[in-house]
């Protein structure tokens, strides 16, 4: 996901888009852009920064009550239009999901979401009880990332439960 729909912009079917993404340069090179969970397509026709985010004018979206039907959707893009990942890094929709196991084998539970923090990324484990556990995105407590066994392997520090 690379963005959110937020509102409709003006009355000719832009709409104004939350960025979520740290390569907003880069996104507006993609013509095509893909909206909500059924991942529809929707053709680009003008993409520019407003403030924090976007405005984009889609070419079949022609009246701001169409716009609006598009309200709070998720913003994809295809993954041949993603830039390229670093050695050790991962999209963050590759692990959402993935079992979470302390460096001792321990079970902790499954990664859910992702909170984007001033220093860090924290990624939420939900535990087989419910409870939530916060572990910063650090090298020190994320020590491996398996994604095509899916697992992620952390060092608990003191506090972190």
């Amino acid at each position: 996901m690379v963005g959110r729909i937020v509102r409709p912009h003006g009355v000719r079917g832009e709409v104004g888009m939350k960025l979520l993404t740290t390569h907003p340069e880069h996104l507006m090179t993609i013509e095509t852009l893909y909206l909500g969970a059924g991942y529809e397509p929707h053709r680009v026709v003008r993409m520019r920064r407003h403030l924090d985010g976007m405005i984009v004018h889609f070419a079949d979206i022609a009246s701001r009550d169409e716009a609006e039907t598009f309200r709070e959707q998720a913003v994809y893009i295809h993954l041949n239009d993603a830039v390229p990942l670093k050695e050790g890094e991962v999209y963050l929709f590759q692990i959402e999901g993935i079992l979470v196991v302390t460096d001792d084998g321990e079970e902790l539970g499954r990664l859910t979401d992702f909170i984007e923090t001033g220093a860090n990324d924290v990624y939420v484990v939900t535990q087989a009880d419910g409870e939530e556990l916060l572990l910063p995105a650090i090298p020190e407590v994320i020590l491996k990332i398996d994604v095509p066994a899916g697992v992620m392997t952390v060092h608990l520090l003191d506090g972190l439960r």
